[in-house]
């Protein structure tokens, strides 16, 4: 079951002020979007994230990792339109379609819009309207309206991918959101449970709000995550190779499509899986040239980063290599601190040792090198 996420990122946000559109002002220290994003990116059920954005905001995205960018339209159904497109030669199972805005959506909102597309094409969570409802004109109250049966609309809205494509192809124009595009195509679509966190920041004062609802969520007790990472490289010809960001003089190279740091690429995976963000494969896929030798800070430093925007910090790591050769001793304190570099963390959080497999296996045949890498997380 493939399922991918759009974001719709190409408003401009005007209500909100500010400089810039609201999606790249900063939230708790990070740009709304990256907040957004990494919702998405850590949760384990979704392949690929695709972010459609105004042309105007190619340049700002340059820094945003393992997305798809896709030129986005004058309104909310031709974006959605356009990423749906982009994504229709994959034609992935499910698709989540989500606005920017809404950057503190959580997990347990993505589940329980998946699991209602078990049952159902669409399905979108959503809260029950509980205060009473007016009409008004000139500020003063010119009638009232029944609450019962109304709900709040949040995103994600999930859909089977074939149905909701098709509907959008058949739209019209025009739509509040997506739910009132599948509806006008007859899907039915399933209400799950929303959440009043899933805030949408629309004015100045949401910023706020937003910044006071994720201080709340880091004040609970500790909590702790644990990631294990591994990962081997054979031999090829060549006079140098890359452990833990130091080259290295040797007789032979690691193969690999990017720079092939065993070492890095461990610990790497390491912290996706402390996240449950899947692995290096799902963030900077291999089959993409654009990735091909690439060196492998590009993917611990994506890593790290994803880890502070889920407002987690990097406790400690430790890095082991398994080989014959090279010797590692003499290169470990410089590899620490390259490490220690690039996570911007202090050394002393960063352990980097090695072993040999007493000449058993490929690796005793000194074929290659494995690693092992372990991290943990905290959270207050």
């Amino acid at each position: 079951m493939k399922t991918f996420a759009l974001i719709l990122a190409a408003g401009r946000g005007r209500r909100a002020g500010g400089a810039v559109a609201k999606q790249w002002q900063d939230l708790a220290g990070r740009p709304v979007i990256e907040h957004t994003l990494a919702a998405f990116q850590s949760h384990p059920a979704v392949d690929a994230i695709y972010l459609a954005l105004h042309p105007d905001d190619f340049a700002r995205a340059g820094d945003l990792q393992g997305v798809s960018l896709v030129k986005g339209g004058a309104s909310r159904d031709a974006s959605a339109r356009a990423g749906l497109e982009a994504m229709a030669e994959q034609a992935p199972d499910r698709v989540l379609i989500h606005d920017v805005a809404r950057p503190l959506v959580s997990h347990a909102v993505i589940d329980a819009v998946l699991e209602a597309l078990a049952t159902s094409p669409g399905a979108a969570p959503a809260l029950a309207v509980t205060d009473a409802l007016w009409r008004g004109a000139h500020d003063r109250v010119s009638g009232t309206v029944e609450r019962e049966g109304l709900w709040r609309a949040q995103t994600p809205q999930g859909f089977h991918f074939g149905a909701i494509l098709a509907a959008h192809r058949a739209h019209e124009g025009g739509a509040a959101d997506d739910v009132a595009v599948a509806r006008g195509a007859g899907m039915e679509v399933a209400i799950c449970a929303g959440d009043e966190a899933n805030l949408k920041i629309t004015v100045a004062e949401d910023f706020a709000r937003a910044e006071r609802l994720l201080a709340s969520q880091g004040s609970s007790d500790m909590q702790i995550r644990t990631g294990l990472g591994y990962d081997v490289h054979a031999f090829t010809p060549g006079t140098h190779l890359w452990l833990c960001g130091v080259e290295i003089e040797h007789d032979a190279a690691l193969l690999g499509h990017s720079d092939a740091d065993v070492g890095m690429h461990a610990l790497t995976d390491a912290l996706y899986g402390a996240l449950a963000a899947g692995d290096i494969g799902r963030h900077f896929p291999p089959s993409e040239e654009k990735w091909r030798g690439v060196a492998s800070h590009v993917f611990l430093d994506h890593a790290s980063a994803l880890v502070r925007a889920q407002g987690w910090e990097i406790a400690n790591v430790d890095v082991t290599l398994i080989c014959e050769a090279p010797k590692i001793g003499p290169h470990a304190q410089a590899m620490q601190a390259r490490l220690a570099q690039i996570m911007q963390l202090e050394a002393g959080r960063v352990s980097v040792k090695a072993t040999t497999s007493e000449r058993l296996g490929f690796t005793g045949r000194r074929e290659g090198i494995a690693a092992q890498a372990i991290a943990t997380l905290v959270k207050a």
